[in-house]
């Protein structure tokens, strides 16, 4: 039989769509698989009409097809993975040999028979005389051929689905195929600035973004001495954990706590946490700006808490001009904790400590807070965008990588 070689078939979902500058998406996402792969030897990454193929120097991968495809799932822009054989020949007896050896090493694994199977063909060079239905019915018949009653075609829920891609100068053949996260390549739509929090759904609300392609910086607030160092440390660890996903990025850290003694003691007790939260947000729009990031980030969900109502959620993006994202808008809160235990933040997200806003909460927030209410109790407190540059200012910035 021909040569044959261990690949990795990555298919990608969205990027198909583009037009014009579909190459340019294509080499960023190769470039982020590269960078996943970039401490293995002898790994090679290369895109082949449509899909991108990994591979190794010698006719094996240099590491297992699970521990690549471990790697690949914090690749975003990667719709599935196939662990696959690649052989050059087209010829027909050389592609049946390969299928048959494929079946053979199914077989040794499941002890049950007859093994049930169905074959895919695929012609996507049509100047082959043989057609993809064609393809597939006489590999079918070959591996029946070989392996007599241990085998059997079933066309509506095979054991194995062995699919025949038959190219330009070369046929895959794969059984499996493994989908992840899909998206868009990292550092293919902006930049945003997140206002991270140590909850569940800031992190989420990252990593949704990231998803899409976005490149971030992530600001967090504490208000320390009232909230520990323990807490602190929480959220580095959470931007560690989502730095796996997005790459290395900067958290700015800000002590939020004259901010929020300085509304105590000027503002009404029911617009506290409104006031803050446009703090937060004038701080972050700041950083943002001096971070080349064209939009801010949040984890809200419309009517999630006090401060999320519509009306709450109008007055808070009227303190900045930046675009407000929020991914999680329409999202339960149920919604939220699966995607981040998807994300692996969950657990982390869950452990008990405090962060700046349990300090100085209201007994009665206002849900339906007018501007101008806002506006008037915000022009209220002395020195007031003073305040905000010295603690946009004060930021201590921690790299954070993977």
């Amino acid at each position: 039989m021909t040569d044959k070689k261990e690949i990795l078939i990555v298919r990608y979902g969205e990027i198909s769509l583009k037009g014009m500058n579909k190459p340019y998406f294509e080499k960023v996402l190769q470039r982020r698989i590269e960078n996943a792969l970039a401490d293995i030897p002898g790994i090679r990454v290369r895109r082949d009409a449509g899909l991108i193929v990994v591979s190794g120097e010698g006719e094996e991968l240099p590491a297992s097809a699970g521990e690549l495809i471990r790697r690949l799932t914090r690749v975003f822009g990667i719709y599935s993975v196939s662990p696959a054989v690649r052989i050059e020949s087209r010829e027909l007896a050389d592609i049946f040999a390969a299928a048959t050896e494929l079946m053979e090493a199914r077989l040794a694994g499941r002890p049950e028979r007859p093994l049930t199977f169905k074959v895919f063909g695929k012609r996507s060079d049509k100047r082959y005389p043989v057609t993809s239905p064609e393809l597939a019915a006489l590999t079918g018949e070959a591996i029946i051929e070989a392996f007599g009653d241990a085998v059997k075609a079933d066309m509506t829920n095979p054991q194995v689905s062995l699919n025949v891609h038959l190219r330009s100068g070369e046929v895959f053949l794969f059984d499996e195929k493994v989908t992840l996260h899909g998206g868009m390549p990292i550092g293919t739509n902006g930049k945003g600035m997140v206002l991270l929090s140590g909850g569940i759904d800031s992190p989420v609300a990252l990593w949704l973004m990231a998803k899409r392609g976005m490149s971030v910086s992530a600001v967090h607030y504490h208000s320390y001495p009232y909230t520990s160092g323990r807490a602190k440390e929480k959220v580095e660890e959470l931007a560690h954990i989502l730095a796996g996903y997005t790459g290395t990025f900067t958290l700015h850290e800000i002590n939020l706590l004259p901010a929020q003694e300085a509304i105590a003691a000027h503002c009404p007790e029911s617009l506290m946490t409104l006031l803050v939260r446009r703090f937060m947000m004038k701080i972050a729009e700041r950083l943002a700006l001096a971070n080349a990031c064209n939009m801010l980030v949040t984890g809200e969900s419309l009517g999630q808490v006090a401060s999320q109502t519509a009306e709450s959620i109008y007055v808070t993006d009227r303190a900045v001009t930046l675009p407000v994202m929020r991914p999680l808008i329409a999202l339960d809160k149920t919604d939220i904790m699966d995607i981040a235990r998807e994300t692996g933040t969950y657990e982390k997200s869950i452990e008990p400590y405090e962060d700046c806003c349990t300090v100085f909460l209201p007994r009665h927030p206002a849900t339906k807070p007018t501007l101008a209410e806002v506006e008037a109790a915000e022009a209220a407190i002395p020195g007031l965008e003073g305040l905000i540059a010295d603690l946009a200012a004060s930021a201590e910035r921690a790299i954070i990588r993977p």
